[in-house]
């Protein structure tokens, strides 16, 4: 699974990838969950993320413009496995 934050490296952005490492972390390693941070302006209009930061789940975007805590992070990839 491949969990990607999206932000040009703002505080909340920092933020939401710690929260996202955090629940990440909580998962067994055999589920295989990479979290990536991702700057790049022209990736985010690609995604339709306007507003950072941003949370992407195997290409779909979860949020954006809020930094969710590590467990709604954590509900949001155990819906997705």
């Amino acid at each position: 699974m491949k969990v990607e934050v999206l932000g040009p490296g703002c505080k909340r952005c920092d933020q939401l990838y710690d929260n996202t490492k955090a629940a990440a972390e909580t998962f067994d390693p055999s589920a295989g969950i990479e979290v990536i941070k991702i700057s790049d302006v022209n990736y985010f209009a690609k995604m339709g993320v306007f507003m950072t930061p941003g949370l992407v789940i195997d290409g779909e975007v979860i949020a954006t413009g809020k930094v969710l805590t590590a467990d709604e992070i954590k509900a949001e990839i155990t819906a997705k496995l």
